[in-house]
């Protein structure tokens, strides 16, 4: 399963971790993921998915 938000579709961030004497290493950011059953309206049942949590607080607006 790829680390992607199924909403809004945010994925893992590129940056550089830089030790004290300034070596820079790649590093990713993943976002944080949770697994999440969700009420379809359309659909009438429940939905199993992978959604970031900043989606998880805002889903009482949201419509699926």
């Amino acid at each position: 399963m790829s680390k992607v938000c199924q909403i809004s579709g945010k994925k893992a961030n590129n940056g550089y971790k830089i030790s004290h004497s300034h070596i820079r290493t790649k590093k990713k950011q993943n976002i944080n993921l949770q697994n999440k059953k969700i009420w379809s309206m359309e659909r009438k049942q429940w939905i199993k998915m992978k959604v970031s949590t900043r989606v998880i607080k805002s889903l009482t607006t949201i419509k699926i």
